[in-house]
Formats: C-alpha cells, structure tokens, sequence
C-alpha cells in the first residue's frame, strides 16, 4: 500500500488513535492495527497539524515557520513521516482543488 505523497495532497488524522504525551513526546495506540507508535515531539506536532484535512504544503510552511531548518530537510522528513503514517493506515490522503 506505499504511495508517494505530493505537497498539493491534503493529510488528515484518521479516527480510531489514542495519543498520550509522554515527557513531551507523543505515543499514540492504534486500536485498529493494536500497535503502538511513538511519534516523538515532532512528530506530535505534525499530528496535531494533521487533526483536520490540511494540505501537506501547509503542514510543511507551518514547521519552516516554527524552526529553522532547510526547505528540502523539512519537506524530506515531513514526507518520509506521512509515508509512514499513511502505510500504517493511520492517516487519510485525498486529491482536493483549491477553488
């Protein structure tokens, strides 16, 4: 089920997670699949960007905002992220136009 995403897709947290923080990194249980994760502190951010449907572009000028790192660092790490997100089927991925 591995897919490339793409910056334009639009992201979202998928129902059926429980997310706990643990000395500020976040643990999240996935009822469905009955594994843990641990998304760390970064990674827990992006969750919280992702509760609602946002466009993957956005999660990543949102970071580029809040640190500084390199555009194509960011873009890498927080692709690689929602790849694995998204082959635990944790995460929901749709094609939408901005109108």
């Amino acid at each position: 089920m591995s897919q490339t995403l793409v910056s334009t897709q639009w992201v979202s947290q998928k129902e059926g997670n429980i997310v706990s923080d643990m000395n500020g990194e976040r643990v999240m249980l996935s009822i469905e699949n009955g594994k843990y994760y641990n998304l760390g502190e970064l990674g827990g951010e992006i969750w919280d960007l992702i509760e609602e449907p946002i466009p993957i572009n956005q999660v990543i000028e949102r970071l580029l905002y809040q640190y500084e790192v390199e555009r194509n660092v960011c873009e890498v790490q927080v692709q690689n992220f929602l790849n694995q997100l998204y082959n635990e089927n944790l995460i929901a991925i749709e094609e939408k136009t901005s109108s």
